[in-house]
């Protein structure tokens, strides 16, 4: 990354991409920004959360500015393909430059939002930059349920304005956020020996396109358990089935790109599912013809294992597809007509020889709409026998009318490149929102460079537009008032 501009900004990422860095295993990272913000007198705080807060004084001139907020998260999805051997608890993230993409090498590649850390701690790190005072925050486990975000007291961020560095597009200014909720449903049952007489099979799917389940939760890509899902109820419809495993997916908000299910169909009927399972794979992939290139299926016979009791098993299975996913609504004012509104992942299910654990997540710019997706959803598996429990979840960031930073922000934009940005609002959840509960007068926006396929292991960061980003941020800088 030694050629790649901005040089001080690339600099400071190649460092982050050194350090591992798991949602709720950030220690390293932890004392990694406190030793930097330390060794150079800077002031520096670690809350009882994990949240770093490092502040630098505003330059010469600039001493009765507001003060702003960068903010960024530490932790990173830990995703990779699976021939690629690689520790993320202890090695360090392989990247290479592909044209004008920065990507990793099998992996997650740790932008989302390494790259945001990396603009804050190039800026702490710079004593030739225009601003007035500043606090650089740094949040733990925004990947995994935004708890750094939720620990954060009030009174630990003391700006007036707050810039957000965790998007993913280029020339798009975020002002507004969905809120979200997870649902995890539980079969609990005891395992039964293989039916007598009955023939196992294994099924599995692999290399989807994936995704985040807010971002690209309406671009028709498929999702791995429900794929499965459709499968195993036709068989169960048809021919009887006996379930003795069932896994996939990996994160909430992740749309899952694999699974395997292993299950027990009669003897006699064995060579009709196989070839239920050809005319199967046939039409999906003819379905996902446009999202899905490299989706690979694969069937074969296994040795009988102890399967799930017959009503148990019949009973997940039709919950599963049962269960909505993906777009549930659009957003109804005209000018965000293109914007999920509420929507479902059905992101993991994990199977052992007590539980089946189904794990979902909901989304929805209207907080009414988000507590109906998620008592749907909560409706289809407690109608299963399954135990349901729903995180409390976090709100969604409504859009300030009156906002000054979003107003110096789109000026800062049009004096730099000559055309406007977009302001929008994002499908994601991001941690605006619960900053707004706690920090009620805070003026915020978000925006980044851009990236795609984040929480894959395709994900890439488009290389010039960091630059654009950073010479945007350092001219908003400039243009705070007092």
């Amino acid at each position: 990354m030694t050629a790649l501009k901005p040089a001080r900004v690339f600099e400071q990422f190649a460092k982050i991409n050194e350090i591992p860095r798991p949602s709720k295993r950030e220690e390293k990272m932890i004392e990694y920004l406190k030793q930097f913000g330390e060794s150079r007198n800077l002031e520096t705080v670690v809350d009882e959360t994990g949240n770093v807060i490092i502040r630098k004084p505003a330059t010469k001139g600039h001493e009765n500015r507001k003060t702003v907020i960068l903010q960024s998260h530490m932790d990173m999805v830990c995703e990779k393909l699976v021939d690629v051997e690689i520790d993320f608890d202890k090695d360090p993230i392989q990247t290479y430059v592909d044209g004008e993409w920065l990507k990793a090498k099998g992996t997650t590649l740790g932008a989302d939002d390494g790259i945001g850390c990396a603009i804050e701690l190039a800026i702490l790190d710079s004593d030739d930059i225009e601003h007035g005072p500043l606090e650089c925050v740094f949040t733990r486990d925004e990947e995994t349920g935004l708890t750094g975000a939720e620990g954060m007291k009030a009174g630990f961020m003391t700006g007036d304005m707050l810039i957000n560095l965790d998007s993913e597009d280029e020339g798009q200014i975020f002002v507004s956020c969905a809120g979200g909720r997870n649902t995890t449903a539980t079969f609990t049952f005891q395992k039964e020996e293989a039916p007598k007489g009955w023939f196992f099979l294994r099924a599995s799917l692999k290399g989807l396109v994936g995704g985040h389940s807010g971002d690209d939760i309406n671009k028709k890509r498929a999702n791995s358990l429900k794929i499965l899902s459709r499968f195993l109820y036709k068989v169960q419809e048809k021919y009887g089935l006996r379930l003795a495993s069932f896994n996939a997916g990996k994160l909430h908000n992740a749309i899952p790109r694999d699974g395997v299910i292993v299950f027990g169909v009669p003897e006699a009927d064995k060579e009709n599912v196989r070839a239920a399972w050809n005319v199967f794979v046939s039409e999906v992939e003819e379905e996902y013809h446009v999202t899905e290139h490299t989706m690979q299926f694969n069937m074969e016979s296994t040795d009988a294992e102890p399967v799930l009791p017959l009503e148990v098993s019949t009973r997940l299975v039709q919950a599963m597809q049962a269960v909505d996913n993906g777009v549930f609504a659009m957003c109804q004012e005209e000018e965000l007509a293109w914007l999920v509104e509420t929507s479902n992942n059905v992101a993991s299910i994990v199977t052992t020889d007590t539980q089946a654990k189904v794990l979902m997540s909901q989304r929805s710019n209207v907080m009414s709409a988000l507590d109906n997706q998620a008592a749907t959803v909560k409706a289809v598996f407690q109608l299963a026998g399954a135990d349901v429990v729903q995180g409390d979840g976090y709100p969604a960031w409504k859009m300030k009318t009156d906002s000054l930073l979003t107003a110096i922000t789109v000026e800062t934009y049009k004096k730099l490149f000559g055309k406007d940005p977009k302001v929008l609002g994002i499908h994601a959840g991001l941690e605006c929102g619960l900053f707004s509960e706690k920090y009620p007068n805070l003026d915020m926006v978000s925006f980044g460079p851009t990236l795609r396929g984040v929480h894959s292991p395709d994900e890439r960061l488009l290389i010039p537009t960091v630059q654009m980003v950073w010479d945007h941020l350092l001219e908003i800088l400039k243009n705070i008032p007092a």
